[in-house]
């Protein structure tokens, strides 16, 4: 096996291999591309490396853990609250701030998961049974969401710009409540937002985890269907800047009131975009360079002035033309790392980016390796992950994207064993 991280800043491999780190320092270090003990993993630390519920009970009764209630914190995903004993036996290193909140029994009220077994979700959500569907409706009484009967997951169902971006923006913050994606995970509002993270903090030592947003092309595309940004976009950019500009200003007000708040008792921040798809950008670099680089610049420059913590960035899809504008955009870290898209080959990532961006996953192939391969054969890919991504620091490790509701509970233990069998090796020698 390649050896994890080569001798540097005048510490031998030994040395660092004989010195256990923290989990908070183990994902730290990896974002800088200083030498670590071992892979830093994460599973649960954002609404993107994470496990549908269904799935979630399968391992659990896998693993032989007693029957604890499946809490559904992300119900358009239907992700569960990943427990601590699960955390413990993968040894996962960074978890998401939510989890300081929520933790009395009145932050839940009984659902049912589409497979007929019982969950709990958050009190707040308005989900209602209508025929052999549910619809999640908006504060303002809207219906916002649908799962339809026999899908997994809620999908939006109403745009308020659908008929066109007003004139009058002054709005916008309350029309953007009418949306699926602004559905709050915990912490809930009007939450003491300093209290919970504190708490949290002091509790711990892995890394923190706060999901933030921030998203530019994807609240267009929320706001105003796909279809409409994007005609938007080309045929309207005075209007489409302006309604960028807006949102920018709203980002950053949230960002003063979330990092005074937070931003010394956690680690990373969480922004999110999906400018890909999986044949390359969702728009094209000069669109990027012109809508969107100078707006998450002024974001990440102002995160930057508030806290010390790294700037993550939730980005899907064949993103490789975007990632030197996003690396000088001010972005430290990229999540899920799509690798079966056009242009995302690991090999080539790491060796033309892995100096300047941490590459937080691509661990693990979840459209077709983790569903349907075998667990040997999920061993070997992972494997030949590791071997790639994990060289000279710069990576934590997580499957792409969200572990699906039909992934076997062995493949999932596959997984996350043979990155522990990795560190084991490196450990002894490499």
């Amino acid at each position: 096996m390649l050896a994890l991280i080569p001798e540097t800043k005048g510490h031998t491999l030994q040395e660092i291999k004989s010195n256990i780190m923290t989990s908070r320092q183990r994902i730290l270090a990896a974002i800088d591309h200083q030498p670590t003990d071992r892979v830093p993993v994460d599973f649960g630390a954002h609404r993107s490396s994470g496990i549908m519920a269904i799935a979630y009970r399968k391992l659990r009764e896998h693993l032989g853990l007693p029957r604890k209630p499946i809490r559904v914190y992300d119900m358009i995903q239907q992700l569960a609250v990943i427990d601590e004993d699960v955390l413990q036996r993968f040894e996962v290193d960074a978890i998401e701030m939510g989890r300081g909140f929520c933790q009395d029994e009145r932050s839940w009220k009984p659902w049912q998961l589409p497979d007929g077994s019982d969950c709990v979700i958050p009190a707040w959500v308005d989900v209602r049974k209508e025929g052999h569907d549910w619809i999640i409706y908006s504060p303002s009484g809207k219906p916002m969401a649908l799962q339809a009967a026999g899908s997994l997951y809620f999908e939006q169902i109403y745009w308020p710009y659908l008929d066109g971006v007003p004139d009058d923006l002054s709005d916008l913050r309350v029309r953007m409540q009418d949306v699926s994606w602004s559905l709050p995970t915990p912490p809930p509002p009007g939450t003491n937002l300093e209290s919970g993270a504190r708490v949290l903090r002091a509790s711990t030592d892995r890394a923190i985890v706060a999901l933030f947003g921030g998203n530019l092309l994807e609240w267009g595309q929320i706001l105003c269907r796909n279809d409409m940004f994007f005609m938007l976009l080309a045929g309207d950019p005075r209007r489409a800047h302006r309604l960028l500009d807006q949102l920018v200003e709203i980002h950053l007000s949230n960002l003063e009131t979330f990092l005074g708040a937070v931003g010394q008792h956690i680690d990373i921040i969480l922004f999110g975009d999906d400018l890909g798809m999986q044949t390359g950008p969702q728009i094209s670099p000069r669109m990027y360079r012109e809508f969107f680089f100078p707006r998450q610049r002024i974001m990440w420059q102002r995160v930057k002035q508030l806290a010390d913590v790294k700037i993550m960035l939730h980005c899907c899809g064949g993103v490789r033309p975007l990632l030197d504008d996003l690396i000088l955009a001010g972005l430290d870290t990229i999540n899920p790392v799509q690798i079966t898209c056009t242009g995302m080959d690991p090999m080539m990532l790491k060796q033309d980016f892995g100096s300047r961006l941490c590459f937080w996953g691509g661990g693990c192939d979840t459209r077709s390796v983790l569903p349907r391969a075998t667990p040997g054969e999920v061993r070997r890919h992972v494997l030949d992950q590791l071997r790639i991504l994990a060289q000279g620091s710069g990576f934590v490790f997580q499957q792409v994207h969200n572990i699906m509701a039909d992934v076997p509970p062995e493949n999932i233990v596959a997984m996350f064993d043979t990155v522990r069998e990795f560190g084991a090796e490196f450990t002894a020698g490499g």
